[in-house]
């Protein structure tokens, strides 16, 4: 089953990356300061941006910020593969994208390289409550019970009822 969905993912990664790089070909307008930061970089912060539209309802806004972030984050994994925090934040986007089923790929992608990734192991929690994978979920929380950290208790939460999923 990893196999298929490991197979799954760099079938969809390599797709992915040929409509991109077929669509690019210009500079990304940026200075000489986000020349010296890396895609990856890039992207945590068009995320960050993008969480800050979504608390103040601006969807569509969030979701450009999503969409750049997702592309530079696929040009990072590209450049350094196997990478869990890429793949997490690669789930995260797409997921984000409203991409469920590409998102439980590159999440368990990086479990697959850690599987005691915190951030992986929240949201990909919070993937199976949006989808109603309860017991999965709770797998997830299980993972997480041993870090004392916010995401156990967040996802915990979420898992309950008692709390939406804040991203």
């Amino acid at each position: 089953m990893k196999k298929n969905i490991l197979i799954t993912s760099i079938i969809y990664l390599i797709l992915t990356l040929n409509a991109f790089s077929a669509g690019s070909g210009g500079n990304d307008g940026g200075g000489e300061e986000s020349k010296s930061k890396t895609n990856y970089e890039k992207a945590v912060a068009h995320i960050k941006f993008a969480k800050k539209y979504e608390k103040k309802d601006k969807i569509e806004k969030a979701k450009k910020r999503y969409e750049k972030a997702q592309k530079l984050l696929i040009k990072s994994n590209l450049k350094k593969p196997n990478n869990a925090d890429t793949l997490n934040y690669l789930g995260f986007t797409t997921r984000k994208l409203g991409d469920y089923v590409n998102g439980e790929k590159y999440y368990l992608q990086g479990l697959a390289l850690e599987p005691k990734h915190i951030g992986i192991n929240e949201y990909l929690g919070e993937l199976y409550v949006a989808t109603n994978r309860v017991d999965l979920a709770k797998e997830r929380l299980q993972v997480l019970s041993s870090c004392n950290c916010k995401e156990y208790s967040d996802l915990k939460e979420i898992i309950a009822g008692t709390k939406k999923s804040k991203y």
